[in-house]
């Protein structure tokens, strides 16, 4: 539970809060997550097979098996497909709309989006790395991070969206064509353990009380 509901929930709202988006579909290898998505709304047509829910499962292999699980029950076909993580409960319906607006605008010119956040504190030119005797260095040579003066931006997992042709080609969110969609800072933070669940919680409870 994450701000008084399942922290799947917030991900499921948002969903169906964004008219881009047909169908919310729940891809998991467990019955409980199944029957909690399902009271949220969301459609759970099959069970993941557990070869493709563990830690180093990829992504890509998953949302492929759900297409072909669709496909094999009768669904229509989609031009396209928005992986949502529920590890990242920040993004809004907005966000969604926006990332699925830029695909279908330019649809001609990149098969892809992704959810991407401003880097500020972790810039590659104030990060240094550690030599042997613990002393620490730039983790850039001075000339590269010079070179370097566009803004970094990172894929923090809000939303990423893609050709299903494109994804069944290359198997991957990261193909070449690849555009970022900007998020706000505070929709950045992903849940992968019990400290980013502290921050995303308090973070809910400010925007909620404010």
């Amino acid at each position: 539970p994450l701000g008084g509901k399942p922290l799947i929930a917030w991900t499921i709202e948002a969903s169906h809060a964004c008219e881009a988006i047909a169908e919310t579909v729940v891809s998991t290898d467990s019955p409980a997550i199944a029957q909690v998505a399902l009271a949220c709304g969301a459609k759970v047509p099959f069970l993941r097979a557990a070869a493709l829910a563990a830690d180093d499962s990829a992504s890509a292999d998953s949302a492929i098996d759900a297409l072909d699980h669709l496909k094999a029950l009768g669904w229509k076909d989609f031009d396209a497909v928005m992986l949502l993580e529920p590890t990242s409960p920040l993004r809004s319906a907005d966000n969604l709309a926006g990332v699925a607006g830029l695909l279908t605008q330019r649809w001609a010119h990149a098969d892809a989006v992704v959810a991407v956040g401003r880097v500020h504190r972790e810039h590659p030119e104030v990060m240094k790395t550690r030599d042997a005797h613990g002393f620490l260095q730039p983790w850039l040579a001075p000339s590269a991070a010079a070179a370097n003066q566009s803004p970094p931006w990172f894929p923090y997992g809000g939303a990423y969206a893609i050709k299903i042709s494109t994804l069944r080609e290359t198997r991957t969110f990261y193909p070449p064509r690849l555009l970022g969609y900007p998020v706000e800072r505070w929709q950045n933070y992903e849940v992968d353990d019990e400290f980013d669940f502290i921050c995303v919680e308090a973070i809910l409870q400010h925007i909620q009380t404010r």
